[in-house]
C-alpha cells in the first residue's frame, strides 16, 4: 500500500549541542550538525537529503535551539523558516519530539512522522529509502512505533543497541518488501566493550540508528501513557499554536521541563514497538576515527591531492586542515591531524575517542575560547 505523501512528515532533531567529539572542527558556536566534515555539505543537510526523496519539502521540519535557528537561516537559506521549530533550551529528544508532534498534529491529524537525528549519515540511500517506505506502511497499518536497527559488524561501545525478540510476518500490504521486521525486546545504551561483544555474539542485537517512525496517534498515545506530564505540556502547546500566546506558552513549558530521552521516556515502555533491520552504510560520527571509516570511500577529498600537504616517509595518516597553511609530516604513521585556524589536534588512530578528555582539560583550565 502506498501511503499518501501529503500525510507524510519528517522531523530532523537538531536541538542538542552536538558535542565536541569532532573538536577542533565542532565547537560550541558550531555544533557538529552544522559542520561540513567531508566537504560535501553539513551533517544536517545530509539528514534532510536522506528524507527529501520521500517527504514533500513543505512537510520537513527541523527542531533546534535559538543558536541553531540562526545557523539554519545562514547556512540553509532555502529551508522554509516556518518549518524551523525553536526550543528555548535543549531538553533532550522526548520534549523535542513532543514539540514537533504538537505542530504536526495541529496541521494534519492523519500524519505519519519520520524522526531522524541531525547527524544522520547514510551511504546506501536506496536501501534506506526502502526501509523508510516499509516503516511508514507498518506505522500506518499497525498504528505502532517503528524503529530502525542497523546490522552490526563489530562491537561498538559508543552506540545504543536494540534487542530483538522474534521475526514478524508482514501484512499483505508489505509482501513485496524484503526488509526483515522484528518485535523489540529491549533497548540498551552504550555498553562496555565486553558487553558489546556479548551483544554481537548473541545475534539478537542491532545498533540503534535513532530513526523512528510513527502515526501521530501512536506517539500521542504513548506520551499520554508513559509521560503524562509531558503530554499535558504538549497539549498546552497544541492549544496555543496560531494564537498570540504561542511563543509565551512554549517558553513557559520549557522553563520547567527536565531533560528526558525518547528512548528512556517512551520507547522502553511502549506497548507496541517493532524494528526494521538493514545494513545501509550507517554510522554515528562520534569521533574522528568514525570519519576515517567513511572518508575516502564515498565522500571527502583525498589529502594526497592537496598541494599544501607534504608527507615524507609516512604511512596511513589522515590529515584534515582548513585554510592555506602548509602541513608537513615526516616519519610518522597511523596518526590523525586536524588543523584549524586556532587549534591543532594530533592523535594516533584508534584514540580519537579521548578528544573528550582534551575538551574537559581545556574547560577545566579556563580555555573556553578554544571550545
Amino acid at each position: 500500500m502506498q501511503f499518501p505523501v501529503e500525510h507524510l512528515y519528517a522531523v530532523v532533531m537538531a536541538g542538542g549541542a552536538g558535542g565536541l567529539m569532532l573538536w577542533p572542527y565542532s565547537r560550541k558556536k558550531i555544533p557538529k550538525q552544522f559542520v561540513d566534515v567531508f566537504g560535501s555539505g553539513t551533517m544536517i543537510e545530509s539528514a534532510i537529503t536522506c528524507v527529501s526523496g520521500l517527504v514533500l519539502p513543505e512537510n520537513i521540519y527541523v527542531v533546534t535551539n535559538v543558536q541553531g535557528e540562526m545557523m539554519m537561516r545562514r547556512s540553509l537559506p532555502w529551508f522554509p523558516s516556518e518549518n524551523i521549530l525553536v526550543e528555548p533550551v535543549a531538553r533532550d529528544t522526548a520534549p523535542c519530539i513532543a514539540l514537533a508532534t504538537a505542530y504536526i498534529s495541529k496541521k494534519d491529524p492523519e500524519a505519519v512522522m519520520i524522526t531522524v537525528p541531525s547527524d544522520l549519515l547514510v551511504l546506501d540511500k536506496r536501501l534506506f529509502g526502502e526501509i523508510l517506505n516499509t516503516g511508514v506502511a507498518v506505522a500506518q497499518d499497525r498504528k505502532s512505533i517503528v524503529t530502525i536497527g542497523v546490522t552490526p559488524d563489530h562491537p561498538e561501545p559508543e552506540y545504543g543497541y536494540i534487542q530483538i525478540d522474534k521475526l514478524q510476518a508482514a501484512e499483505d500490504s508489505l509482501q513485496e518488501s524484503t526488509v526483515p521486521m522484528f518485535t523489540v525486546r529491549a533497548f540498551a545504551e552504550k555498553p562496555d566493550i565486553k558487553t558489546a561483544q556479548e551483544f554481537i555474539d548473541s545475534g539478537d542485537f542491532y545498533w540503534n540508528s535513532g530513526v523512528l517512525i510513527w502515526h501521530i496517534d501512536a506517539i500521542r498515545r504513548e506520551f499520554e501513557r508513559s509521560m503524562p506530564d509531558l503530554y499535558k505540556d504538549l497539549q498546552s502547546i497544541y492549544d496555543a499554536i496560531g494564537t498570540e500566546r504561542e511563543r509565551a506558552v512554549i517558553e513557559d513549558v520549557y522553563s520547567w521541563l527536565h531533560p528526558v530521552s525518547i528512548a528512556y521516556g517512551v520507547m522502553e515502555n511502549a506497548e507496541s514497538v517493532c524494528m526494521l533491520a538493514g545494513k545501509f552504510g550507517w554510522t554515528d560520527l562520534g569521533c574522528w576515527d568514525d570519519v576515517l571509516k567513511i572518508d575516502g570511500k564515498d565522500t571527502g577529498a583525498s589529502e594526497e591531492a592537496d598541494f599544501n600537504m607534504v608527507q615524507v616517509d609516512t604511512a596511513n595518516n589522515f590529515v584534515k586542515k582548513s585554510g592555506k597553511k602548509a602541513v608537513a609530516i615526516v616519519g610518522l604513521e597511523d596518526i590523525i591531524v586536524i588543523d584549524t585556524e586556532d587549534a591543532l589536534l594530533i592523535c594516533r588512530k584508534g584514540h580519537s575517542q579521548d578528544v573528550k578528555k582534551v575538551v574537559d582539560i581545556l574547560r577545566r583550565e579556563g580555555l573556553e575560547d578554544y571550545l
